[in-house]
């Protein structure tokens, strides 16, 4: 089976983060946020793995080409000099993605779910296009999937045919498709998956379904986001077994109080105090007075300097934090401080 990941967005709403990393490239708890695709589209069964790129394209397929090698999964890049969106991008790995059913996996998620149950169901259910679909989050505004009783999607965010005592879904941004779903694909330019490609297919009467899954997701597209994730990693609040050796905590020890604890790399020099739930990358330095944690983690490379306090912040690969510095709710990388307020999170 193959798969595509999406990498072409521009993450503005990331800036200037997003100004080093594309999104699926950007580092989360010390490695690739694209490594963690990888590891749940791999045990789903997939064997061949391509991405479309945009901005910064050669750190992009420079990342995919590393995780790939490293994951065992050919990799076949395609560039888009014009953005294409979702059903564009999609469209433009026609060639490679072709022959059989496939998956589609959003870039700027953390999403460790087991695939399988999803795919066999949509090689049963002989639809064009199959979902993956999560309750609602409380006080969200995604734009909602619509599904009838018997998991056939009826409309996407306002669009399609609609129907009676249809209940609303959020979109995990993960799909299977058949082959056929190029056939609802215009020949060039720009358009929407879901929006535009999606109701194609329910209007010509041919199916659209909804696969409900009950495990973590997490879209760190956002600044607030990103760090809530980052903390509900250390908080023990997502399950992480699914991603085996590619967990970011794999391999380390935590602290006395065990999935909270102080998870430390054994290549970190930690002189000060970290406080758990925390994680200290491989060659970062923690200057003797500093305080870290909780809620924090310190990249690859990174330095905490002398009397420094750091709560609930994440601080990039080969950041220096200045002596006495303090920071909370904020990611830093280089001389940024973008701040990521948790407020109801």
């Amino acid at each position: 089976m193959k798969a595509m990941v999406l990498c072409a967005g521009l993450g503005t709403r990331l800036r200037p983060l997003t100004e080093r990393w594309p999104k699926p490239a950007m580092p989360f708890l010390g490695q690739p946020l694209l490594r963690y695709h990888l590891a749940v589209l791999k045990a789903a069964g997939v064997t061949e793995v391509g991405i479309n790129t945009h901005h910064l394209p050669d750190t992009m397929a420079a990342v995919a080409r590393a995780e790939c090698e490293r994951a065992g999964l050919p990799l076949h890049v395609v560039h888009e000099p014009v953005i294409q969106g979702t059903g564009g991008g999609i469209r433009g790995l026609r060639d490679f993605l072709s022959g059989e059913d496939f998956l589609v996996f959003n870039g700027d998620i953390l999403f460790p779910v087991d695939l399988k149950p999803v795919v066999a169901a949509h090689r049963e259910s002989g639809a064009v296009a199959t979902m993956v679909l999560l309750p609602m989050p409380e006080g969200e505004k995604y734009a909602a999937v619509e599904a009838d009783a018997g998991g056939q999607v009826r409309r996407i965010a306002g669009y399609g045919p609609g129907g009676e005592g249809l209940k609303p879904w959020h979109f995990t941004g993960v799909h299977v498709m058949s082959p056929s779903v190029f056939d609802f694909m215009t020949a060039e330019g720009p358009e929407d998956i879901n929006r535009e490609v999606y109701v194609r297919v329910m209007q010509a009467g041919l199916q659209v379904r909804g696969h409900a899954v009950d495990a973590y997701w997490s879209d760190l597209g956002m600044p607030s986001r990103y760090l809530a994730t980052v903390r509900d990693v250390l908080e023990g609040r997502v399950p992480l077994q699914a991603l085996g050796k590619d967990s970011p905590l794999a391999g380390l020890k935590a602290g006395a109080d065990g999935a909270t604890g102080a998870w430390v790399h054994p290549e970190a020099h930690v002189e000060g105090t970290v406080r758990g739930p925390a994680y200290v990358g491989k060659g970062s330095v923690v200057d003797a007075g500093a305080i870290v944690g909780p809620g924090v983690s310190v990249g690859p490379g990174a330095r905490v300097g002398q009397g420094a306090r750091l709560e609930r912040c994440a601080v990039f690969e080969e950041t220096q934090v200045s002596p006495g510095e303090s920071l909370t709710e904020v990611l830093a990388w280089g001389p940024h401080r973008v701040p990521a307020p948790l407020t109801g999170r």
